[in-house]
This record gives C-alpha cells, structure tokens and sequence, in this order.
C-alpha cells in the first residue's frame, strides 16, 4: 500500500486512472476530478485573489512573481502528518500550480528521521510528454503494465479520432486562445490536437510555453482564421463566457471571418485543455466537434464547449 499525495490536479486524474485513487491522503486545492478525491485534505492554496477579471488575476500574479516569491502555499505540516510515500507535483508552470522548489522546501523541513517521500515532478510540453508521465507515475507506484495498458487505449482512442478528421475535405485554420487579457496563443500540446482534429494551428507554438499576443495580431490574419476556440487557463465555461464578454464587445473585434462566420467558441480550459492528464482524449473529442460538426457529434456540447 502506498501514501499518494497529489498536487496537480492532471496527476491526480492519472493517479485514479491508474487504480490508485483509495491509496490518495492528500490533494491540491484545485484537485477536483473525479469529484470523490474532494473528501481529501487539501495541502496547498494561493497567495492571490483568484476572483475576479482575467486581467486583474493577471496583475496579482505578476505582483508576487515581481518580488520572487511563490504563487502557491503548500501547508508543510499537514504534508509531513500525512507521511507520503510518494508526491507527484510539476516543474512546468510556477502560475499553474505548486512547483517542484515549493514541495522541496516543504519536505526540507522535515527532520527528525522522518522517511522522506519519492517526489514524481511532471512537465510536458508535447503530446507523447502527456503520455510518458503516466508511465512514469505507474512505475513509481509500482505498476508499469497500467502505465503502458492507459497509454495504450488512450493512444489508439486519439488515433481513431485523428484518422475521421482526415475524411475532412478542407482542414480550417484555427486560433486557441488560452487567455483573453492580456491575450495568450495556446502552445504546449494545443497546436498538436488541432492538427490531429483536422484543423491547422495558426497561433502558438507545439512543445513551447504558451505565448502572450496582441489583438493586432489576430487582426493581421483576420481573413485567414476559419475557427476561434477561447479556453482561458483554469476557467470553467461560465466563467470563460463572462470574460469572453469583454472581447466581444470590441469593434474591432467583428472584423475576423471567424467572428462573423459564427464559429467562436467557448471551451473548459480548467476540465480539460490545461489539464495533461487522461482527458487529453476528451480535449481532442471536443476540438474535432468543434472544427469538423460535419464528421463528429457534438457530444460534449454544453458540458466541454459551447458556442460564443
């Protein structure tokens, strides 16, 4: 039996996927899926005020990243009580969630002959990334046949997906927007999925940091975007709807073809996009029936996107 704690809530998706979810003694205060892993403890919060615009959590943030410090607490006494065998945490994003130095200091500090945990730190930039970190989380709980059985369905789930959208007679060219002010072009694994959705990714960039962008830009190739799909970072739909709101109203907005073909979309970036877990197949599901309602069902419409 192992002590898991978890503080992603991706890895947390990957630790349940892999059987583990009854051997779990702690969370992330964002760790919310499946929604039974809310019954545990949560060991981190935020230094900032996430409520509010997105330009304002903006400003919080780089008000606390100005002066060095991290965004996140992580609660070292409640960790050390709760005696982990094993952490998984991330060293990809310091705004996203607890880094790899947060968990460090906070296991540091444990003296006394306390056993000190095997720390998991993922960060994946691309597709195949995703997938290597389940496998490094089965091996560190033991059970790498899981890892290789996961990524083998996850695998041939995306593959099959991929393989309709090129039935597609035209591949749209698409813009993800990760965050609405300042302006964010999705990178990471983003521009990945919407090849393999059938689309062509004309912002940001496969196995980079998603990167800041001006209106300008979005306006320089308004005429050449078929499709907009805005999935702020750790917003569900409504909260995505209100933001969006302040886009919409932009005069200039009205100019891009996509704006005024009808196909802006809205999608749970906090569910889905942001989270490089086992849903990463249903990130690709949502994108292909965004991009290609001809050839895919919109199955999760209403729960993973919606229209703008």
């Amino acid at each position: 039996m192992h002590r898991i704690v978890s503080l992603l809530p991706s890895a947390t998706e990957i630790v349940c996927a892999l059987g583990f979810e009854d051997e779990m003694v702690g969370r992330s205060h964002e760790c919310d899926h499946p929604s039974s892993v809310q019954r545990l403890p949560a060991l981190t919060s935020p230094k900032f005020n996430p409520e509010g615009t997105s330009a304002e959590v903006n400003d919080r943030v780089n008000k606390i990243l100005a002066e060095a410090l991290s965004v996140y607490r992580v609660d070292a006494g409640e960790l050390r009580a709760l005696a982990p065998d094993v952490i998984v945490t991330q060293s990809q994003c310091d705004v996203c969630a607890v880094s790899m130095r947060d968990v460090e200091d906070a296991v540091a500090r444990w003296v006394g002959g306390v056993q000190p945990p095997r720390i998991v730190s993922l960060a994946p930039y691309r597709l195949h990334a995703i997938l290597a970190d389940m496998e490094r989380v089965a091996e560190a709980l033991g059970v790498p046949e899981r890892g290789t059985e996961l990524t083998h369905r996850l695998s041939e789930r995306m593959k099959a997906i991929e393989e309709r959208a090129r039935l597609a007679l035209e591949r749209p060219a698409v813009a993800c927007i990760e965050w609405i002010d300042p302006l964010m072009a999705a990178g990471n694994w983003m521009p990945q999925l919407v090849e393999m959705a059938g689309g062509r990714n004309l912002f940001g960039e496969a196995g980079v940091h998603s990167s800041w962008m001006k209106l300008e830009e979005l306006l320089a190739r308004a005429e050449q975007i078929d499709v907009i799909v805005i999935m702020p970072c750790g917003f569900d739909l409504e909260r995505t709807a209100r933001e969006a709101s302040s886009l919409m109203k932009n005069p200039e907005w009205t100019r891009l073809k996509a704006v005024r073909d009808g196909r802006v979309y809205m999608a749970d970036g906090n569910q889905f996009f942001n989270r490089p877990g086992p849903r990463i197949a249903e990130s690709l599901e949502i994108l292909a029936e965004i991009v290609h309602p001809e050839l895919f069902r919109p199955i999760h419409e209403g729960s993973g996107w919606r229209r703008a």
